[in-house]
């Protein structure tokens, strides 16, 4: 069994080309972007972390590695909406598209982690 592609994109920069699905994981719309201006195929606010726990890491970057941790356990406890995308990934690329700026720590690298090693939760740096 070969493992799903998963990819990120950043939500303000798509691809030129779209391929396989186009997912949205953030809770909020993003600013500044209009419904109608991206190709996305299915948008899962219930995916996203929790208004609680996005409000508390947004307070301050340093909380990354508990707020990673926290949202993988978040995840944990959605295993229907995990095994969705993973069932679409299993038929078609699938993009994650997001609206955090930084990079490096946002919540769909946490997402593509827990995805890539279900029904494992990985160790998140």
């Amino acid at each position: 069994m070969t493992a799903p592609e998963i990819t990120l994109s950043r939500v303000y920069s798509p691809p030129e080309h779209k391929e396989g699905l186009w997912i949205l994981v953030d809770r909020l719309w993003p600013r500044g972007i209009k419904k109608d201006s991206i190709p996305l195929d299915m948008w899962l606010k219930d995916i996203a972390p929790s208004p609680s726990l996005r409000k508390w890491f947004h307070q301050d970057r340093e909380h990354w590695p508990e707020f990673a941790k926290r949202y993988a356990q978040e995840l944990k406890e959605k295993p229907e909406l995990i095994e969705h995308v993973l069932a679409l990934a299993s038929t078609s690329p699938v993009t994650l598209f997001y609206a955090a700026k930084d990079l490096q720590h946002n919540h769909a690298l946490v997402l593509q982690k827990v995805l890539k090693s279900w029904p494992k939760i990985p160790e998140i740096e």
